[in-house]
């Protein structure tokens, strides 16, 4: 049996950074759609840690130290948020007239994803637990 090298890299996701152009609009925009309040006065260029559940951390990062940044987004989705109902979720994406760019996709019974866009367009992806 081969033993793993040990690796001074954890097997641990620390968080994923989006990034955005205009910060207090992205801070508002995941505010709406993952239901929390942002409180404003603690929203300051370049970076804004979004509330999230769980060890994985979530930044929004607008560059504004960063003068030769060029904001590129991926066309693939960048990480994904889990939700319990696919088709709730795809209606509230929807009535929140935000872009879907790919549709409901099903696998067997209980497992499912769409695509959609944020405000810079960064591809998101809603998938069933």
């Amino acid at each position: 049996m081969n033993r793993l090298n040990q690796s001074p890299i954890k097997n641990t996701m620390g968080g994923v950074f989006i990034h955005v152009t205009d910060l207090k609009k992205s801070v508002e925009w995941y505010g709406n759609i993952l239901g929390f309040q942002p409180d404003f006065i603690h929203v300051h260029s370049p970076v804004y840690n979004i509330p999230i559940t769980g060890t994985t951390s979530l930044t929004l990062d607008d560059h504004a130290f960063d003068p030769t940044f060029i904001h590129s987004p991926s066309p693939n989705p960048i990480f994904n948020f889990l939700v319990e109902d696919i088709d709730v979720a795809y209606d509230f994406i929807k009535s929140n007239d935000i872009e879907i760019v790919r549709e409901i996709e099903r696998v067997g019974e209980n497992f499912a994803w769409f695509n959609f866009k944020d405000p810079d367009g960064n591809i998101i992806m809603a998938c069933t637990c």
